[in-house]
């Protein structure tokens, strides 16, 4: 696991290694011939003629390898779980964790294929660690109903303070993709239209996509409660213009141009559903009726894409519930799109 700047012991520079290590004797080796380079000229040598050196990131996992890194932000260390490109390229996939998010590990590390599915692409994939309920936004204030020590600021973490760090490593902070499921499917979305310098394609999946529906807001806040007791008033008042800032209904029309692939089952169960005693038909139930909430939601999506002439590829599988399989499912279908939008 490698550190940032919160992590670093003084005189190292953030996002580098120490010691001996690949990368350590990689600086000693350019210190040296750094200093080999000044001593003739100070001793009154004539100065040798060289070429412009060639800007290079100051760091570099070996191409297709896998780290788990420690990022700083302003809510603290940030663990970043990272498929290095194949072939060293500098385009990256941001996969965005659910509602549920542990702080140990991201779910499509372990839930899914995901790795397996990019290992031969020259695409990086990036999967944060954490941000249960966050919806990955900046709230205005700690959630007041468990405790928050900190307040979440998740986008400002994606846009600013990750990028920065990750190109450090030689990943571009404009050639990157975005793609979540159920909570950070509108995350997903928002952080492509607010900040189209740094993403190329954006991708939803079972996403709750009509924020303004009748008892949307409401919803949101049961879910939140549920998973880790937080409080959607923390994260932003009702109709507030941080909360439109989140509706994807509202920022749609920033989407205009942008590669998107869009997708939600209806809800019935399909292949990857076989529930086995009262738990797993009730998780099986629960799961039914998510994404068919999902599923209307995303349709009345697509319709106001296309009454303002933007297109998007779609996929509405007849069967499958709100389950990480389904998920898996659709990644690979999105896989093609995305690899094309960043030229991996």
């Amino acid at each position: 696991m490698r550190f940032g700047k919160a992590a670093t012991p003084k005189g190292d520079q953030p996002g580098t290694s120490r010691g001996t290590g690949p990368r350590g004797w990689r600086h000693r080796i350019l210190a040296v011939g750094a200093a080999a380079l000044v001593l003739p000229i100070a001793a009154g040598a004539a100065p040798m003629a060289f070429a412009a050196p060639v800007s290079a990131p100051a760091l570099r996992a070996p191409a297709g390898g896998y780290e788990e890194l420690m990022v700083p932000s302003k809510m603290g260390p940030v663990k970043v779980q990272v498929q290095w490109a194949r072939n060293g390229g500098n385009a990256a996939l941001y996969l965005l964790d659910g509602l549920r998010a542990r702080d140990d590990r991201n779910a499509w590390s372990f839930e899914t294929n995901a790795m397996q599915q990019f290992a031969n692409d020259n695409v990086t994939l990036v999967m944060p660690v954490g941000g249960q309920s966050s919806w990955y936004a900046d709230w205005t204030a700690a959630s007041n109903t468990n405790g928050q020590k900190f307040t979440y600021k998740w986008e400002t973490f994606l846009t600013e303070e990750l990028p920065a760090f990750l190109e450090g490593y030689g990943v571009s902070r404009t050639n990157n993709a975005v793609l979540g499921l159920s909570m950070s499917g509108p995350a997903a979305l928002r952080l492509a239209a607010l900040h189209r310098d740094q993403f190329k394609h954006a991708s939803s999946l079972s996403g709750p996509l009509n924020w303004g529906a009748p008892g949307m807001r409401e919803a949101i806040r049961v879910m939140m409660l549920d998973a880790g007791r937080f409080n959607v008033d923390s994260m932003a008042a009702p109709w507030s213009p941080a909360w439109l800032r989140m509706d994807p209904m509202v920022f749609a029309p920033e989407l205009r141009g942008l590669p998107m692939f869009i997708a939600s089952a209806t809800g019935l169960p399909g292949q990857h559903d076989k529930p086995a005693g009262l738990g797993g038909i009730y998780n099986t139930a629960n799961a039914m009726g998510i994404e068919a909430i999902s599923f209307v939601s995303t349709l009345a999506f697509r319709n106001r894409l296309n009454s303002l002439g933007i297109s998007a590829v779609y996929d509405f599988p007849g069967t499958g519930t709100h389950s990480w399989k389904y998920w898996e499912d659709e990644l690979w279908k999105a896989r093609p799109h995305i690899l094309n939008a960043l030229g991996a």
